[in-house]
């Protein structure tokens, strides 16, 4: 049993991470077949067993330094059949874990409904002369799931629902709610946010079916009179997040408005100069409707949640634990599993927490804080065998038995037993 290092090891380990992470983004990105993110969780875990444990097994073979010469010359084979093992392994831990932090507790409920909440009051033909914003939401509308309702306020010195809540299971609702954003124009008047808020209210009121969360999306150039500590008492009190846009607007006090009832609600502020650019951000902000996946940043109300937050960290070290074990089992050795294990548990622990204080909700900063975390996976693993000894031992003893019995003496014939008499 020694403390040992295989530097080759450590470095086809980093490889296989940072492929890993390559062929992770790409599925993340790509998201094909519309896989539910238990199922897509489960496939980013395997890729990095696969990654990983490609890296260190051709390493290995390579520089047999910690598993000895033997297991090159006698178990080679072997482990290459039990490297998909691995893979089904960190699948199955993924997938179990993903499915554990989507849970809804203390009565958090997916967010399924959106109230879009716009301004049309006189000022939007400076801030939006080409009424860009009907057309974000109109574009929005087609792209929503068919398991999501849908409403429309619009407001100036006064609020009007001009789409109640409506499924968007069927093509004909979609086109009824994009034919009422069609027939939206600006009107005169004011900018009443209180009004506005409360008509958004009570549309998310009238909806009677249980389980379904919602949030709205508030969009104005402008700023009003409005109480936060009193008005969003309903608000905080469900949990329903206001994301809140500001459209080119050159008041300071309105921004701040904005960014207030963002704040307060547990929804995200976004500042936009352009019109134009208003599609993206509808988009940006659906796109993170209720997004709580290991991989990615908490988007909804239980972003500051200490139990969500502890939940990815015990799923990361689960998962570092897994991948380390399934190593061990690759290499059929106990002592490199019990070594590769702890390893595992502690790249896990780090990786977690890099992934809870790292995630940010930006497209580049979140891809290298995941491939950060990748590599102190890997190389934590690799390098704990300097940590906790290792040498060669069999996890399979019937096997390694059999394979010894079935080696013969060297340069001697296997003796033959006598079966003639007894005694004689």
């Amino acid at each position: 049993m020694q403390r040992k290092i295989n530097l080759l090891l450590l470095l086809f380990s980093l490889l296989g991470g940072g492929v890993a992470f390559v062929l992770g983004e790409l599925l993340l990105d790509q998201r094909p077949y519309d896989l539910p993110s238990i199922v897509l969780v489960g496939i980013y875990f395997a890729i990095v067993a696969l990654g990983v444990g490609l890296g260190c097994l051709l390493a290995e073979i390579i520089s047999p330094k910690l598993n000895g010469l033997s297991w090159k010359q006698r178990y080679l084979g072997f482990s290459w059949k039990m490297l998909p093992l691995t893979l089904v392994l960190l699948f199955a831990v993924g997938s179990v874990m993903e499915f554990v932090y989507e849970l809804n507790f203390g009565g958090v409920k997916p967010v399924k409904d959106v109230v879009m909440v716009i301004d049309d009051s006189g000022s939007m033909m400076q801030s939006d002369p080409g009424n860009s914003r009907y057309k974000a939401a109109e574009s929005l509308v087609q792209r929503m799931d068919e398991d999501n309702k849908v409403a429309v306020v619009t407001f100036s010195q006064d609020a009007t629902v001009v789409q109640p809540l409506i499924p968007l299971s069927s093509s004909a609702n979609r086109e009824q709610v994009t034919s009422v954003i069609n027939s939206l124009q600006t009107t005169d008047g004011g900018t009443n946010i209180s009004g506005a808020l409360t008509e958004a209210m009570g549309v998310i009121n009238s909806d009677n079916q249980s389980g379904r969360g919602a949030m709205v999306i508030l969009l104005s150039d402008g700023f009003s009179q409005f109480d936060t500590e009193t008005e969003l008492t309903e608000y905080v009190n469900r949990g329903i997040a206001v994301n809140t846009i500001g459209l080119a607007l050159d008041d300071p006090s309105g921004s701040a408005l904005l960014q207030d009832i963002a704040a307060t609600t547990g929804g995200q502020y976004y500042d936009v100069t352009n019109a134009d650019l208003l599609g993206g951000v509808f988009q940006q902000i659906y796109d993170r409707l209720g997004d709580r996946t290991l991989l990615t940043e908490r988007s909804d109300y239980t972003a500051d949640s200490p139990y969500y937050a502890g939940v990815r960290i015990l799923a990361l070290l689960l998962v570092g634990t897994a991948l380390g074990i399934g190593l061990g089992i690759v290499f059929d050795n106990r002592h490199l599993a019990r070594s590769f294990g702890a390893g595992g548990a502690v790249s896990g622990l780090f990786a977690g927490l890099i992934l809870e204080f790292g995630l940010d909700g930006h497209s580049f900063g979140d891809a290298m804080t995941r491939l950060l975390a990748l590599l102190v996976l890997a190389a934590i693993i690799a390098l704990f065998t300097f940590v906790i000894p290792v040498g060669e031992g069999r996890l399979s003893r019937k096997r390694g038995r059999s394979a010894d019995a079935a080696a013969p003496s060297a340069g001697f014939p296997s003796p033959r037993r006598n079966r003639g008499s007894k005694g004689f």
